[in-house]
């Protein structure tokens, strides 16, 4: 499973209403974010959720793409939470190992 489908499936089993925002542009050969950064965007009761989805190693560089983004405030002021989900496989040696989150609220 890719970090995305990770957290979709994390977010609705906890009760959210979500829909994937990124698209493959074939043309450019890129994959554009909404905003130039949401991965995917939440609902439950009145909080709206715009997540980035990755892996634990590539946090950084995402809450700094993030913050580098001229969208970035003008999200923040419209009250939605942004926040960087961040996976990996962990377990100890010898035994099955399972997928961690690590999220960051920005």
């Amino acid at each position: 499973m890719t970090p995305l489908q990770l957290s979709l499936a994390s977010l609705r089993k906890d009760g959210w209403l979500c829909q994937k925002t990124e698209h493959w542009n074939p043309f450019a050969r890129v994959r554009n974010d909404l905003w130039g950064f949401a991965d995917a965007l939440c609902l439950r009761g009145k909080e709206i959720l715009a997540v980035q989805a990755t892996t634990t190693g590539n946090i950084n560089k995402r809450v700094e793409k993030i913050k580098a983004s001229e969208n970035y405030q003008i999200v923040k002021d419209a009250g939605i939470r942004i926040e960087v989900w961040g996976w990996a496989k962990r377990g100890k040696r010898g035994e099955r190992k399972l997928w961690q989150l690590k999220s960051i609220e920005l």
